[in-house]
């Protein structure tokens, strides 16, 4: 496979991250005291410190602490009701753990396109699978690379066919929609801690809820269903999904550091966007006059013209060089031979072997049979297009200006 041809620059000799943990201290104080106070299992006071206060920044009345996002969306489908056969509709672009618990569930996920102006669940497309698939009453609402979706508008189209959210805020704790922190917009929520995130805990995550009721059985289900009694009582199934309270010591010591993680990645976002301000492309965008996202990670759009000649098979990519055009592939090989880490844009589930056989609406309708076909020089559907042209940047919050700088001049390079 190719490589730009561009000899200029050194490899970096530490690697550059797309996203590594970002540690302070506190976390290892808050380690320390579990470890010396002996409550290193799922109790203790980090867990209820933590719980209390991510509830309070989220803006819920509830936070349940549990051993990662994909087991708080898990335990989210419990509550939802899912069951064998019952349809769900699904954020399109994302990644697989935000669908996956539909299935454990026994639910039929069904995806929604992605729109452009924030990479999330198109509101238009979503009021067309209601025509399709009247009966649904649940959507699994994903906020892309700390993006919000747009909340507001896809919360109307549920209300008015009586289905409810499921908000996959795994991404993007301390964005905000209109004032309002994600994560509080569904009628249950989920964020994660896993090692990559803004806020890390190694591991980790939180069901977020309103309801008591709903708090208090994802409590019991992910401390195996004990029943309330003098011996080990079951009544029914239950799952080993608590936090540890050495986790939880992490998730507390970093909390405080929050804005301050934001403000780091808002930074690094603005850089790559000043440095490519003449390039033919653009980042990943937002809604800047309804939204403020955590910038997770900063990601690139080549322009359409600009694309060189590229293609995917399900395991591997080849491009042709052409002068004054790159593609994804071209970008993140340049980028690793010289020691730094990019990731391609999450794959749409509508086009993973997987689910090759479920449903997938577009604002036109049903997109099965078309999503390799081109409608006036773009894709069918958007997400396959934006995972055609993106990729996510090297976005660690410990990458120095002098080492962004390098990075946007290799991306640069590439155009050549």
């Amino acid at each position: 496979m190719a490589f730009a041809q561009n000899n200029a620059f050194e490899p970096f000799a530490k690697k550059v991250w797309l996203s590594s943990p970002t540690m302070h201290g506190e976390e290892l104080e808050y380690m320390t005291d579990a470890y010396r106070k002996n409550w290193m299992s799922t109790v203790g006071e980090n867990i209820n410190e933590a719980e209390r206060s991510i509830a309070k920044i989220v803006g819920v009345k509830y936070a349940v602490a549990l051993s990662s996002g994909t087991a708080a969306l898990h335990l989210a489908m419990k509550l939802a009701g899912i069951k064998r056969g019952v349809r769900v509709f699904c954020t399109d672009m994302t990644f697989s753990a935000t669908v996956n618990p539909v299935i454990y569930e026994g639910g039929e996920p069904i995806f929604i396109d992605t729109e452009r102006d924030t990479w999330n669940m198109d509101p238009v497309a979503l009021e067309r699978a209601f025509e399709i698939y009247p009966e649904v009453k649940h959507i699994v609402v994903a906020n892309l690379y700390g993006t919000p979706a747009k909340l507001n508008e896809l919360r109307v189209v549920a209300k008015k066919h009586g289905a409810k959210i499921i908000e996959d805020a795994a991404e993007s704790l301390g964005a905000t929609y209109k004032g309002k922190q994600t994560g509080a917009f569904g009628d249950v929520g989920i964020i994660s801690f896993n090692g990559n995130k803004i806020i890390t805990g190694s591991s980790g995550g939180m069901l977020l809820a309103d309801d008591i009721e709903q708090a208090n059985k994802a409590r019991k289900w992910s401390t195996q269903s004990r029943e309330d009694a003098a011996w080990y009582q079951h009544e029914e199934v239950g799952y080993n999904y608590r936090m540890s309270n050495v986790i939880a010591g992490v998730v507390r010591g970093q909390l405080p550091h929050l804005n301050e993680h934001i403000a780091q990645k808002k930074a690094i976002y603005e850089r790559y966007k000043n440095g490519f301000k003449d390039l033919p492309v653009t980042m990943n965008p937002y809604d800047e006059s309804n939204s403020e996202p955590n910038f997770w990670l900063s990601c690139l759009l080549i322009d359409e013209k600009a694309m060189c000649k590229h293609v995917r098979s399900d395991n591997q990519a080849c491009y042709i060089k052409e002068s004054g055009k790159s593609c994804p592939t071209e970008i993140l090989e340049t980028l690793a031979k010289y020691n730094a880490e990019g990731r391609p844009i999450w794959k749409p589930m509508h086009m993973q072997p997987i689910f090759r056989m479920n449903g997938f609406i577009t604002r036109d309708g049903n997109g099965r049979g078309r999503t390799n076909a081109y409608i006036q020089g773009s894709y069918a559907n958007v997400g396959q297009d934006i995972f055609n042209r993106g990729l996510c940047l090297p976005s660690d919050n410990k990458m120095t200006e002098e080492e962004q700088n390098k990075i946007i001049a290799i991306v640069r390079a590439c155009f050549e």
